[in-house]
């Protein structure tokens, strides 16, 4: 709408001169008329010139191809890379760790303790879950395994009791270690869970929400079916667990401690494997964990997120195995330039749970080599 044809619709709709709040006449006499904009036309050889100049032909302003076939490749995802979370039965076993949970006689602080607590793991029976599981054991706690394969649960229950008696052998006492089912998706079958681990343990005092997967489709093409799934075990589950937990511990009128096994890909997109359905679960996790923090924090419950980077379980070998051009790719983004075992992870978790770090809540704790960063 041009400047005259605004003068037409004040005259024709008002009578006499018409003021503006200042007073002044509103008349076009007193406004300069507007101008049109110009620009300079590209010279004909300038296409060329994107092509002989580098720098030029690194901007926005260059033709496709200008910096070669690489532009953009190693920042976009490959919608033909579908990679389905496998069926129960042909899922790896994660191994125990070995050398973990022996006598030591390095000197460290005493609040890293996990003695006389009691953890529970959701995810516990493979991969992640299992490895901080087996780390929070050496560190002094008792154990409860849930997991959606119960016999699996129970096999590395007893995996892991036998690792610790073979290196500590003077101990009389072994660690309480017990394996659940569960469907973290489902409020009754969490319910059921939590009681179970109850009557047999008699107290939770610390939660580790391990249990989550991932797929690769893209967008369009991911069945919804599957979507919700994946949202009701990364989200719903977390959530889950987490309420049920931080209600015990509000009835018994103690503190604890909640860790939600996050993801870098909460923080960023991952590349080439499309995977915006789970990236966004992860990110929700992140804000679910701040929230809880808050909403907590009067309670003596502390909320914090691990977001792991690429890491080495078994899961990710027989992936990488079958997909090994994703290998190259992803430790090309990786600062450190390798990627992460689940090892990495006990330390990190084992902060968290214990009193070295009770002044700390609502934090997410990156262990990705530095993916993020750049």
């Amino acid at each position: 709408m041009s400047f005259h044809t605004i003068t037409r619709i004040f005259r024709s709709e008002l009578t006499g001169p018409t003021r503006l709040t200042t007073g002044k006449l509103f008349s076009p006499e007193r406004f300069p008329k507007p101008r049109s904009l110009s620009y300079t036309a590209i010279l004909t050889n300038a296409k060329d010139d994107f092509f002989n100049d580098p720098n030029l032909a690194a901007t926005n302003k260059a033709p496709d191809g200008a910096s070669g076939d690489h532009e953009g490749q190693f920042a976009r995802t490959d919608g033909s890379l579908q990679i389905e979370y496998p069926p129960d039965s042909e899922m790896p076993a994660q191994p125990v760790v070995q050398g973990r949970g022996g006598m030591h006689f390095k000197r460290t602080l005493p609040s890293f303790s996990l003695e006389n607590k009691v953890s529970l793991v959701t995810g516990g029976a493979r991969g992640l879950g299992l490895v901080m599981a087996q780390g929070l054991v050496a560190s002094g706690s008792d154990l409860a395994i849930v997991d959606l394969n119960k016999a699996e649960a129970e096999d590395q229950a007893q995996r892991l009791i036998e690792q610790f008696h073979k290196e500590n052998p003077e101990l009389d006492q072994l660690p309480n270690i017990t394996a659940h089912y569960a469907d973290v998706s489902s409020p009754d079958s969490v319910n059921q869970a939590l009681t179970e681990v109850l009557e047999i343990h008699n107290q939770i005092d610390n939660l580790v929400t391990s249990a989550g997967f991932t797929e690769n489709f893209d967008a369009i093409n991911y069945p919804f079916d599957r979507m919700q799934k994946l949202w009701g075990v990364n989200v719903n589950g977390t959530y889950l667990f987490a309420t049920g937990v931080a209600k015990h511990l509000m009835e018994r009128n103690s503190p604890g401690s909640i860790v939600m096994i996050r993801s870098m890909s909460g923080s960023i997109v991952n590349v080439p494997q499309p995977q915006a359905p789970y990236n966004a679960a992860k990110a929700a996790v992140r804000h679910l964990a701040a929230s809880l923090a808050v909403e907590w924090a009067g309670h003596g419950i502390r909320v914090n997120c691990i977001s792991p980077g690429y890491m080495l379980t078994a899961l990710t070998r027989k992936i990488l195995d079958e997909n090994p051009q994703l290998r190259e790719k992803w430790t090309s983004l990786i600062p450190l330039g390798k990627m992460g075992t689940p090892e990495d992870l006990i330390g990190a978790v084992t902060f968290l749970l214990s009193d070295a770090s009770k002044y700390v809540t609502g934090a997410d704790l990156r262990v990705d080599g530095g993916y993020t960063l750049t």
